[in-house]
């Protein structure tokens, strides 16, 4: 088994470094009797979702993954073609040349201007705007776009031909028109246009068997154990929004476990008939 993990080490940049961590995972079976050891590359596995990831295809009763004699580390950036190519050399070389499954989680989110509005940046900074989104594209966008082409030719050696990008509910036109959310304009916009990017791979490579999905995670709780005032008051403004478009939500952000749990499911039932698709935690459009 093989994961990449990708840590945001930039402090606000748009850069994205990868590890990558070997382990097996016994759960998965071709045909019959037959086991097979798939393996993965996942990037943006440091925190949140992308560990939860990690923690639970990693999970064995007889070992933690980064306790692993066979776990195997590296780095590279996601908008950096170069550091990309050579991981991907590591990861064939670990591998034998080939590669499973990989799923795209790394992304960049502008932590300080998430509640601004399109005509909302100060009318004598317009800058920062085209600079936020700029960042989220490269590294939302054309960060995976390298990053899906740099590992292809291992993926289409692999068995299961499986590449997965983690995108949000923010990318549906519909969901944002719905819930009224004009907020978070560089993260929507480059989530959007990723969606696009998956279908333009599964257009491209259906007939080979490989399978392209984009994913959204949910309404993922990534507070603090014990968040602040402060730390809650803007995920209860989203929440206020995603009830337009979903009245019957409870408003309770759901667990990375859970979520991750349901996202492990559908890539495992994913059929090449599939490919292209845009889907929640949920196998559809529900993306609460």
């Amino acid at each position: 088994m093989l994961v990449v993990l990708c840590k945001d080490l930039s402090s606000g940049t748009a850069v994205a470094r990868c590890y990558a961590v070997c382990f097996e995972d016994s759960r998965w079976k071709l045909s019959g009797s037959i086991n097979f050891m798939p393996s993965y590359v996942i990037t943006g596995a440091s925190h949140g979702t992308g560990f939860e990831f990690v923690r639970q295809l990693g999970e064995n009763p007889e070992n933690q993954v980064f306790r692993d004699r066979n776990v195997h580390v590296m780095h590279a950036e996601v908008v950096d073609i170069k550091t990309l190519t050579a991981a991907a050399a590591e990861v064939a070389q670990l591998t034998g040349g080939t590669l499973d499954c990989l799923i795209n989680n790394v992304a960049f989110v502008e932590p300080n201007r998430r509640g601004l509005t399109l005509d909302g940046y100060p009318e004598d900074n317009q800058h920062l705007l085209e600079n936020d989104i700029y960042k989220a594209i490269n590294v939302n966008v054309i960060g995976v776009v390298h990053t899906i082409n740099v590992f292809l030719p291992l993926l289409r050696k692999g068995t299961m031909k499986k590449i997965i990008t983690i995108s949000t509910g923010l990318g549906d036109p519909e969901f944002i028109v719905a819930s009224g959310f004009a907020l978070d304009v560089p993260n929507a916009i480059s989530r959007a246009a990723v969606n696009m990017v998956v279908a333009k791979y599964a257009a491209e490579y259906k007939n080979e068997g490989l399978i392209f999905l984009a994913l959204s995670p949910g309404f993922v709780d990534t507070l603090p154990k014990s968040p602040t005032v402060q730390e809650l008051e803007p995920f209860v403004e989203i929440a206020t929004f995603f009830k337009k478009a979903f009245p019957q939500w409870n408003g309770i952000a759901v667990r990375p476990e859970d979520s991750v749990k349901l996202l492990l499911g559908i890539i495992e039932k994913a059929t090449v008939q599939d490919s292209g698709a845009f889907l929640s935690h949920h196998g559809n459009k529900e993306w609460l």
